[in-house]
């Protein structure tokens, strides 16, 4: 009868619906085994990847901020050099030189250091870091000691427009490298064990600091001397 063969098949429809709309939703990322461990994973490696992309990030943006404001005091310095009745040419240095040779020895020992913990070599790297700092310092004092000979000429910050730049120059530079020996005493103090940062990554990106301001250094000077 066609009233005993409707049901059977109502029955069948019913629970094939409510078979499909009854089954629970995949879990994300797959089986409970495989794709929670695997997010876990992607958990853990983003986040020991973030500080030290952060860190760099920071540093590019401070070079970017540094390099901006010397090219526009250097474009100050050009201008007025070529159009100033006022321009009085001022006697550098010689100790600027030599200034200069401890800076650019400074990134070599910065770079034999690097090597150094490359071969597994922490205390030939803490050496030649500790050299490098103390290398900072001394070119600093070199830079004092210029002053001090330009003072002994009787030639001030506001003696006249040159010396003016000669003093902002070498004086903000001395600063932002300041900045630099603090990072490379942070480096060599610091317990990279309890951070996310390793030391290899701490000193790849203080390396790219203490290059920066060594390249900025050399083209200073040869703004102060094509100046003259």
């Amino acid at each position: 009868m066609p009233g005993t063969t409707a049901f059977p098949d109502e029955e069948i429809i019913v629970e094939d619906i409510g078979g499909g709309g009854g089954a629970p939703p995949p879990p994300p990322g797959g089986d409970d085994d495989g794709g929670d461990s695997g997010g876990d994973d992607r958990n853990r490696s983003g986040k020991s990847s973030s500080s030290p992309k952060r860190y760099s990030t920071a540093i590019a943006i401070g070079m970017v901020s540094i390099l901006m404001f010397f090219m526009a005091l250097a474009s100050a310095f050009i201008v007025l050099r070529r159009g100033s009745d006022l321009w009085v040419t001022v006697r550098l240095p010689r100790i600027l030189w030599a200034n200069t040779c401890v800076l650019l020895a400074s990134s070599f020992t910065l770079e034999s250091a690097r090597r150094r913990l490359f071969l597994a070599d922490p205390s030939g790297f803490r050496k030649f870091w500790l050299m490098t700092t103390a290398l900072g310092f001394v070119f600093v004092a070199g830079q004092l000691v210029a002053w001090r000979q330009l003072v002994a000429q009787g030639v001030y910050i506001a003696s006249n427009q040159a010396s003016s730049f000669f003093y902002i120059f070498t004086g903000a530079h001395a600063v932002h490298l300041l900045g630099g020996v603090g990072a490379l005493l942070f480096v060599s103090f610091h317990k990279f064990e309890k951070t996310k940062t390793s030391l290899p990554i701490a000193a790849e990106i203080t390396s790219y600091y203490w290059h920066f301001m060594d390249g900025l250094w050399i083209f200073l000077l040869a703004l102060l001397y094509l100046g003259k």
